[in-house]
Order: C-alpha cells, then sequence, then structure tokens
C-alpha cells in the first residue's frame, strides 16, 4: 500500500488545513517537517524532502505552495527520486512574489523540467500567488495532469479550504496511475534482453 508525504510550504500547514486534515485520515501518511517554516532554505528543505521520500519509497506526494516547487527542486537534482506520484496544489510563484515574500527567492527559479513521475497540479483562477495562466505553463512544463479549482483562492484555510474530500480522490487517482506506471515499467525491464529478473 502507497503512502502518502504531506509536504506544506511557507509558514507550514496549521490544525483545519486540508493537508492536515487529509493526513490525519491517510493510512501511512507523514508529514515532511521542515526546521524552520518561517524561513525555508532550500537545500535544507531538499536534503529534509528527499530523507523523508527514501524513508516512504513509492509514496504520494501532497504538497502544497512553495512545497510544490519543493519537489520540483528536489526531482531535478535526484530524478529517481522515490515518490510515486504527485497532487500539487496551487504551487507558488517563486519568481513574482519576492517582493512581499522575500523568503522565496532562494527557491527561484522554477524548476520546468518533466516530473519523474505521474503528476497533478491543481489551480485557481484568483490565487494571489500564482496566475492560473503560469500555473498551467507550468503543469505543461512538468507533465502534469491540471485542474482548474476556479475561484478558489490560495486553495488554503482562508479560501474555504478545511475538510476537502475531493483532494482524497485525487490522491487515490494518483495511486491508479503510480501503480499503472509501475507495471508497464516492470514489463519494460522483463522484456529487455539480457535481464534477470530475481526471484520472488
Amino acid at each position: 500500500m502507497r503512502g502518502a508525504l504531506i509536504i506544506p510550504g511557507l509558514h507550514g500547514s496549521p490544525d483545519g488545513h486540508w493537508q492536515t486534515l487529509l493526513q490525519s485520515h491517510t493510512p501511512f501518511a507523514r508529514r515532511v517537517e521542515q526546521d524552520d517554516w518561517d524561513a525555508p532554505v532550500l537545500d535544507r528543505w531538499v536534503e529534509r524532502l528527499l530523507s523523508s521520500a527514501d524513508a516512504n519509497p513509492g509514496a504520494i506526494a501532497v504538497a502544497h505552495s512553495l512545497g510544490c516547487i519543493l519537489i520540483a527542486h528536489a526531482a531535478l537534482r535526484v530524478p529517481d527520486i522515490k515518490i510515486g506520484g504527485a497532487l500539487l496544489v496551487a504551487p507558488a510563484d517563486v519568481e513574482t512574489n519576492t517582493d512581499a515574500f522575500p523568503q522565496l527567492r532562494n527557491f527561484a527559479p522554477m524548476p520546468t523540467t518533466s516530473l519523474p513521475f505521474p503528476s497533478m497540479v491543481v489551480a485557481s483562477s484568483n490565487d494571489p500567488f500564482m496566475s492560473l495562466q503560469r500555473a498551467r505553463m507550468l503543469a505543461e512544463s512538468w507533465g502534469s495532469d491540471f485542474v482548474n479549482m476556479g475561484d478558489a483562492g490560495h486553495i488554503n484555510i482562508a479560501s474555504g479550504y478545511g475538510w476537502w474530500p475531493a483532494a482524497h480522490g485525487m490522491v487515490d487517482a494518483l495511486v491508479v496511475t503510480a501503480d499503472a506506471a509501475q507495471q508497464r515499467k516492470t514489463r519494460l525491464f522483463r522484456d529487455m534482453p539480457g535481464k534477470r529478473i530475481p526471484a520472488a
């Protein structure tokens, strides 16, 4: 059974946030804890994410805001990162919000290489932290499915997203996609000449 890695953004996800509620209702869910949620340092945050992924191989990453950009940086540095799939909700634009949020500067530029696992970007038409057009372009660069939530703000507590059943459905869909991708990879490996499949 695939677990879930909960990956908050700047300031973390407090009680009542949909990520926190999803974690409490999802078996084998683990939060990627950072030393300082208010002062993100890219290298340290990436290191913590990679460590958590190694400890929970194949888990579905459930990220919000800056956490989405963190996943892209980690995947760029370690293409074989042990993540099975990723739900990327309301990614933060670290290239245009730096005047109001200078903490984001060391996360720029945003990686735009294709992610090495199935992913889904969920965005809003009135998110103050990233325009819908930018989010759509980012999803295309990452090779992610794209969901437009309409006027949903930053998809956080302030915009009314506490308990969010749709997030569970999206995670379940990613589990199915990740399992199918793993099965295809296994079949390709078996069909490669000269490869010997270890006995179960």
